[in-house]
């Protein structure tokens, strides 16, 4: 008992870390944590569980960096099946130290795109070659297919794991957690300008989960929830600027629009995008004073539809926002508007009923004759009226203007 208690104590640490989805800024900072908290331990490696469909070229150089300088061996495993490692994630897998991948997975499609602004040939042809040139280091520092990952970046090839695997792309194919400890057990890797010999055969693993903070920041670098909370926060303070001293719409719209921008900066955003949905806005509120018979609501609407189309600028879909979210937020937007300009015209054009211009057109009747002055009897009142012709008692009148308490009146012609 006490010989199975101090092999247990000897057992090596595998810390494992997961990334699912786009590589972003709170991406590259919870893999950099998790390799210094590896290092820390000391642990014995870092596997790092990936499927993502790419992301941002700074975000994954962030990534990649901390990988080559790590004092700690990361494995990289695209796990599970179905799983994939595109665009920023082939970057990933070239760079560290062991590459394994689940059955039914795919690596590769790795060519840049334009983001935060088109390229032209010669702007695109320079970033193909810089990531060529940069996945090409990684693999070769790395002992693997440096044509093939090469040609992911300028023929956007991708390989299944078995056939990765034929290649020299990656190191192992591995189903699960498990399957993989035990084929890195006994397997030497290079570490800085040592190498060390794995034991991985009965580690203690343990997880390292993304911390509130990460998931915030991941859940913020998304083009649809940052689109949201902007036309949310547009909506309060046009209700504020409506109905002021209303404060909870102000409050609310107020911070909503600074998380939808703070979201913003993590991501590609094209500026002439935003200044187009706040220039549809402006048209919006613009209708509601202005009667321009739907001319400012038309503009408005075609200037929401193109800034929502190029507000996030990524050839990338991860980095777009979603038609499925366009075209309620704006047919929501241009409905409500609608509404309120409809709803001010209708009351333009409704006779008063109320205060001296709600008397304008009512009909009383005579009680003193008008000669041409008199008294009219009229809204359960006795008026002061005149008349450009004498109008005897007992006729009807009708109301043609207000001038303070007197009416001006004629004979009514029912």
């Amino acid at each position: 008992m006490l010989m199975v208690m101090c092999a247990a104590s000897h057992a090596a640490t595998v810390l494992v870390a997961r990334v699912d989805g786009a590589i972003d800024p709170a991406t590259a900072r919870y893999v950099t944590a998790s390799i210094e908290r590896a290092e820390a331990a000391p642990a014995e490696l870092l596997v790092l569980e990936l499927d993502t469909p790419g992301g941002l070229m700074e975000s994954m150089r962030v990534i990649t960096g901390a990988i080559l300088n790590a004092r700690v061996p990361v494995v990289v495993h695209v796990t599970p099946a179905g799983a994939r490692a595109a665009s920023a994630g082939a970057f990933i897998c070239a760079a560290s130290h062991v590459v394994a991948m689940s059955p039914g997975t795919h690596l590769g499609a790795a060519h840049p795109v334009g983001i935060g602004g088109a390229m032209d040939s010669v702007m695109s042809g320079k970033a193909e070659n810089d990531a060529a040139a940069q996945i090409r280091g990684l693999a070769s520092q790395r002992g693997r297919n440096a044509a093939w990952y090469e040609n992911s970046v300028r023929e956007s090839v991708s390989a299944t794991a078995e056939e990765a695997l034929a290649l020299g792309v990656i190191d192992l194919v591995a189903r699960d957690r498990g399957s993989l400890l035990t084929l890195l057990d006994g397997r030497t890797v290079a570490l800085g300008d040592t190498t060390r010999l794995l034991a991985t055969r009965d580690a203690i693993v343990k997880e390292i989960p993304m911390s509130l903070r990460y998931r915030l920041l991941h859940q913020l670098a998304n083009p649809n929830l940052a689109y949201i909370f902007m036309i949310l926060g547009f909506y309060g303070l046009y209700f504020e600027l409506s109905n002021p001293g209303s404060i909870l719409p102000g409050v609310v719209g107020g911070i909503l629009l600074l998380v939808g921008l703070f979201a913003m900066q993590m991501m590609p955003v094209n500026y002439v995008g935003v200044l187009l949905i706040g220039f549809g806005m402006l048209l919006f509120l613009a209708e509601v004073k202005i009667t321009s018979h739907g001319l400012l609501t038309l503009g408005g609407i075609v200037a929401l539809v193109l800034g929502s189309l190029m507000l996030f600028d990524s050839a990338e879909e991860v980095y777009r926002v979603s038609l499925s979210v366009i075209i309620p937020a704006v047919a929501v937007t241009a409905g409500f508007f609608l509404f309120a300009v409809g709803a001010g015209i209708r009351a333009q054009r409704r006779r008063p009923v109320t205060g001296a211009e709600g008397l304008v057109g009512m009909v009383g009747k005579v009680i003193e004759p008008l000669s041409p002055e008199g008294k009219v009897f009229l809204a359960g009142e006795l008026w002061f009226a005149g008349a450009d012709e004498p109008i005897e008692a007992g006729a009807k009148i009708i109301v043609k203007e207000v001038e303070g308490m007197r009416l001006l009146v004629r004979r009514s012609g029912f």
